[in-house]
């Protein structure tokens, strides 16, 4: 008979904790450093001096104290709900794919996405998160109607998802925009992870990383494409105006106090703006290389959530 599966994650729970981790990630304990191809490649402005360093809890039964444990959990729920809602509405853009070669593709998108989400969630279960009872109790495939609402900064449900994970995606401009902003957007977020104190986490990142890398190039190519041909220029630059504002909406409330938190326990690097601002640079950028108009954004600061929200 085969045995039964009790968790989301097959595991030997007679097994420690840091033997598992390796079985997973090919390391335990601080066996050697992190990958430096994949190191923070920004500056900080406004340096807080991090009671842990990078790497320095290198797993859940070395957490240093409740309020760091709890800090983690958090950051950890809202990118695996954003990894799995964003993998789910992924996947009617399959169908929407114009080639043989961008079925290829978006379903490699897809892929990566539901597979970050295990990674994410297999974090939370190791800290010791019921994940299957987290999943049955939130609807990861809610859509709010497109023409009907602006969420603005809200979100809409219990879940921690980024609440760009609401709207639907619904033609392959939407698809590309999303690519071109959302993933790029979530990329900046996530290299504050790539140097955590929170080891398990900065090595898993190595790989989501580099696959959002990939993802942002998908959409880097096709809004070059899409914007120099005449015929689709326009609907490109429409996509673009819709979904640049949603993503500037992600990244949180300058000077929070809860992003203060999560630097003073070096699992982030950046004050929310500062990953906004690098975010807003680089689009500006591509946009004036592509020949496309960045759109105008204005903050509702007081509406802003005080937290990033975490993606991938």
């Amino acid at each position: 008979m085969a045995k039964e599966r009790k968790t989301m994650f097959d595991q030997d729970i007679d097994r420690e904790i840091a033997e598992r981790m390796k079985d997973e990630y090919g390391v335990a304990g601080s066996d050697r450093e992190l990958d430096p191809r994949w190191r923070a490649s920004f500056k900080i402005v406004e340096e807080i001096k991090p009671e842990h360093g990078p790497g320095e809890v290198e797993g859940p039964e070395q957490s240093p104290s409740q309020e760091y444990r709890e800090a983690l959990i958090n950051l950890l729920e809202m990118q695996a709900d954003s990894e799995l809602a964003g993998a789910l509405g992924y996947v009617p853009c399959v169908k929407m794919a114009p080639t043989v070669e961008e079925f290829l593709a978006a379903s490699m998108i897809v892929k990566d996405e539901f597979r970050h989400a295990r990674v994410v969630y297999k974090l939370l279960e190791y800290l010791g998160i019921d994940v299957n009872a987290r999943l049955q109790e939130h609807d990861f495939t809610l859509r709010v109607e497109e023409d009907q609402t602006d969420l603005g900064t809200r979100r809409v449900a219990a879940d921690k998802r980024v609440n760009i994970f609401y709207y639907p995606i619904d033609t392959w401009y939407d698809f590309v925009a999303f690519n071109f902003c959302m993933d790029r957007g979530a990329g900046h977020q996530l290299e504050d992870v790539l140097e955590s104190s929170y080891k398990p986490w900065a090595r898993v990142m190595e790989g989501i990383f580099k696959e959002e890398k990939f993802h942002i190039a998908h959409g880097d190519s096709w809004v070059r494409q899409l914007a120099q041909n005449p015929e689709t220029h326009d609907k490109m630059q429409e996509a673009l105006n819709k979904w640049y504002p949603r993503t500037m909406n992600i990244f949180g409330r300058p000077r929070s106090s809860k992003n203060k938190l999560y630097r003073r326990l070096g699992l982030k690097k950046r004050d929310n703006d500062e990953v906004r601002q690098a975010f807003a640079a680089e689009v500006k950028e591509r946009c004036q290389a592509f020949g496309l108009q960045v759109s105008e954004w204005k903050p509702e600061w007081e509406r802003l959530p005080e937290e990033a929200f975490v993606t991938g």
